[in-house]
């Protein structure tokens, strides 16, 4: 259900704190009589913030991608900036539903990603073509299959999140998750698509941590959280219907903590305009 968000700059940020390779800046706080339709992300720790007006609207789900690797130096502020969305959930009435995705291409830079992919490496290839991207490059970010930017850029991130938040959604609903044998079962349906949808579903890793040894980001514990693992397309959701189908995922993360996360993209890669997450438990 599309909904506005309406909140006024001027009682927007009190004080930002950004914290940028270990040395704190300061912003002053904005002011203008414009209202606009978010809130701000908790970037950093440490950030401190005023109250927030928001319409009690029910919460919209809003899918953020950041193509990133462990051997790319640029990386590791955008992967914290990912994490801070993800833990803060800082956007009142938003619902962000982030996944970390790790390309291949650096893998031959010194250090191989243990979560690399040539499949995410595609999927970001595909973005690159169609959102007139001149290459593929880390740390990007990619806001509803809609907008793109680099990483670890906060305030294009604000940016992006509030264009998002004004685009209509499809309720998407995930139930019936079990474990058996190895297979992880659930049940997915949606409300009607306006027009035909791609069903996707991804699972993530909670959280994962290396220690690289070698490369860029040699000697470095690196964190990273909602770690793609798997995605597959469960089917096609036809113009004016909705969708419904028992679905079964195998995969080596069922041992760990994990995210299941099911999104309507339009064909081609297009746009995500409904999506929805639920844990996974061992």
């Amino acid at each position: 259900m599309p909904f506005t968000l309406q909140v006024d700059i001027e009682t927007w940020v009190s004080k930002l704190k950004l914290l940028h390779n270990k040395r704190e800046f300061s912003m002053r706080p904005m002011r203008s009589n414009l209202t606009i339709c978010f809130a701000v992300i908790a970037l950093y720790a440490g950030m401190e913030c005023r109250a927030f007006a928001a319409d009690s609207a029910p919460s919209t789900p809003v899918v953020v991608e950041l193509f990133t690797s462990e051997g790319c130096s640029s990386c590791p502020p955008a992967d914290a900036l990912l994490k801070a969305m993800d833990s803060s959930q800082a956007v009142p009435g938003v619902h962000l539903i982030v996944m970390e995705e790790h390309v291949d291409y650096w893998d031959d830079q010194g250090w191989k990603d243990p979560f690399s992919s040539h499949e995410i490496t595609r999927r970001q290839t595909d973005y690159t073509e169609r959102l007139h991207v001149p290459e593929p490059y880390t740390p990007e970010m990619v806001v509803d299959g809609a907008y793109e930017f680099t990483g670890n850029d906060k305030m294009r991130a604000v940016e992006a999140l509030r264009k998002a938040v004004t685009l209509p959604t499809v309720s998407v609903r995930i139930s019936s998750i079990a474990i058996e044998n190895g297979q992880l079962r659930a049940h997915i349906e949606t409300d009607s698509v306006p027009e035909k949808a791609d069903v996707m579903v991804a699972l993530v890793l909670d959280h994962a941590e290396s220690e690289v040894l070698r490369g860029e980001n040699g000697g470095h514990h690196l964190e990273h959280v909602a770690v793609l693992t798997n995605l597959t397309k469960a089917g096609k959701a036809e113009k004016g219907r909705g969708f419904s189908k028992d679905i079964s995922l195998g995969s080596k993360s069922l041992s760990q903590a994990c995210r299941l996360i099911t999104f309507l993209q339009e064909p081609g890669q297009g746009k995500i305009i409904g999506a929805a997450v639920e844990p996974v438990s061992k």
